[in-house]
């Protein structure tokens, strides 16, 4: 056959889709493999050490799953600081592989947990993450935002026109953003989630120090402490109750 008659790849050329559902059921066709995916249904994101502990491999073996599952696109990796973090894909695979263990296990009615890694008061309460609110403080605000249709966060964080409208009425001045993001995701220590960065949190962040809303604790350093003004505040802007942060 003459070269320049030879067909062009194209997607003839990729798996088909039976190989890519066998290669996708075959990641998961390990009992190690399915232990990390039902932990990190958790929602929180884990270190290679930690998942090593939970599931009671070594930490050799674990990387190996690991890299198994991360190839699938089941799991992807984030960093934060010195260390590499791992979590479910996205919210579509873990509903996904929430349904298959639900199918797997009759009566089955939450994802698998296991502890949080533990971290001192207040900072796993309120604290400052750079500029915004970040510990439980930050997840319950991200959390709200998401819920009340004001912030998308399924795959990269996107402010919604709703998000943009409440902005203004809270007194969160988004103008002037410059290179910086509207709003941007960062990778919580404490929560192992993925909590609002960003102009809009950096500004909400600021313009409740500057009404009092929360304080610094005597000493200083990134602790907040939400005061009653506060409470008051947060739950009139996002319906949260101290419960959330506390």
């Amino acid at each position: 056959m003459n070269h320049d008659d030879a067909p062009a790849p194209g997607p003839a050329d990729s798996p088909a889709p039976a190989a890519r559902l066998a290669a996708l059921a075959a990641a998961l066709a390990d009992e190690t493999r399915a232990a990390i995916c039902m932990t990190l249904l958790e929602g929180r994101a884990w270190t290679a050490g930690e998942l090593a502990r939970t599931t009671g491999v070594a930490p050799s073996t674990v990387s190996g799953h690991l890299n198994r599952l991360l190839e699938a696109g089941i799991c992807v990796t984030e960093r934060q600081g010195r260390h590499s973090y791992v979590r479910i894909a996205d919210a579509a695979t873990a509903r996904l592989v929430d349904a298959l263990a639900s199918y797997a296990v009759p009566g089955r009615d939450a994802a698998h947990t296991v502890p949080v890694v533990a971290a001192p008061d207040p900072l796993a309460r309120a604290r400052t993450c750079y500029d915004h609110f970040a510990g439980r403080l930050g997840m319950a605000v991200t959390d709200a935002m998401e819920h009340r249709g004001l912030l998308r966060t399924d795959a990269v964080f996107a402010l919604t026109e709703a998000g943009l409208d409440w902005c203004r009425e809270a007194g969160v001045d988004v103008a002037g953003a410059g290179r910086r993001p509207l709003v941007s995701s960062c990778l919580d220590w404490t929560e192992r989630r993925r909590h609002l960065g960003g102009l809009v949190g950096a500004r909400l962040c600021a313009r409740a120090l500057g009404e009092g809303w929360v304080v610094r604790p005597e000493g200083g350093g990134r602790g907040l402490l939400v005061t009653p003004a506060g409470e008051e505040a947060l739950g009139g802007l996002l319906g949260l109750t101290p419960a959330a942060w506390s």
